[in-house]
């Protein structure tokens, strides 16, 4: 049995997908559904139960014997929250408890970090999971420093000698965009906000730049396609031996500019975008580059090769966006 928590989530529903394909045994999914259109990332899924996150502890002791990996997604995201009790409650202690009760289960565990956990980059993105090397970092939202915090856990038990699941990885996942992101509102990837416009072959305004480091859309980001994002957490179930926390982003940064050139191309469109300024509330928070140092990842022998930011979003305009079913 594996179990997904925010398995009808953008990341968590790809998962299963990719489970099922791979016929890889009962499928529990932990989330909340509540009244928007996230049913319909679980819709073409068979699954074992779906179960809500208040009753996924009784769940887990009742099926202890039988759950064999945890692929923890389940999350607050939106980096414009503002509730810290609400991040801290899901984002650290629901993590930190299913972190102990895996290792007390012998039951392997995947978790999402978030690159937000690098704030401004200043100490660069090196996935430097020493005690030391993660006290350097200073996150710039709640969201981040929740993701931050269980990473400082994690690392401080394993130094420690704590007792541990049979497997961990944490991964501080970048930009990732692809199909079942829809929920998400202004959330959602800026290739999926811009691909309404793009159809139309109308104008999309992408935020100016405030630093005159980065021209107007020259700000700079590591762009991983979801599919990438689910290999390496397949190859990380073939692999059991392989614990830590990890980057994954392709290593290579591209301009906004770039992914919204490409999204008007796959339509065989010309570009036409415009700029607005960066809403003040978020523009001294906002991240003017990103980019995955994969060394780490290479090392521990993940070698397949990351899809490119033109193929991935022309895969995502033409099969999802632009086909009459939208998800995977």
């Amino acid at each position: 049995m594996i179990v997904v928590t925010g398995g009808a989530g953008f990341i968590g529903s790809n998962i299963l997908a990719a489970l099922e394909e791979r016929q890889a045994g009962k499928l529990v999914v932990c989330d909340r559904l509540r009244s928007n259109n996230k049913w319909c990332n679980l819709a073409k899924r068979e699954l074992a139960d779906i179960v809500h996150p208040e009753q996924l502890f009784d769940f887990l002791e009742a099926n202890r014997k039988h759950v064999e990996i945890i692929f923890h997604m389940g999350a607050i995201s939106a980096t414009t929250e503002t509730d810290a009790d609400k991040i801290a409650a899901n984002n650290f202690s629901l993590s930190l408890a299913l972190w102990k009760w895996c290792a007390m289960s012998n039951v392997r565990f995947i978790y999402a970090s978030s690159a937000a956990t690098y704030g401004d980059g200043e100490h660069g993105f090196d996935d430097d999971w020493s005690i030391d090397g993660l006290a350097k970092l200073r996150p710039l939202n709640a969201y981040g420093w929740s993701k931050h915090l269980f990473d400082r856990r994690v690392s401080r038990k394993i130094a420690q000698g704590s007792r541990r699941p049979p497997q961990f990885a944490g991964l501080k996942f970048f930009n990732v965009y692809g199909p079942n992101e829809y929920h998400k509102g202004s959330q959602q990837s800026v290739v999926s906000q811009i691909y309404p416009h793009a159809k139309e072959g109308a104008a999309y305004n992408l935020f100016r730049s405030h630093n005159p480091k980065y021209p107007d859309g020259g700000q700079l980001r590591d762009f991983i396609w979801v599919g990438d994002v689910v290999n390496v957490m397949m190859w990380l179930m073939d692999n059991p031996q392989v614990s830590g926390i990890f980057n994954v982003g392709t290593g290579k940064a591209r301009s906004f500019l770039d992914l919204a050139s490409a999204v008007y191309r796959s339509l065989d469109k010309e570009p036409n975008l415009k700029f607005k300024d960066t809403p003040v509330e978020i523009r001294d928070k906002y991240q003017y580059f990103t980019q995955a140092n994969m060394d780490r990842l290479r090392a521990a022998g993940y070698d397949r090769p990351f899809t490119s930011l033109e193929e991935g979003v022309d895969t995502y305009v033409r099969h999802y966006l632009a086909a009459s079913d939208r998800y995977r």
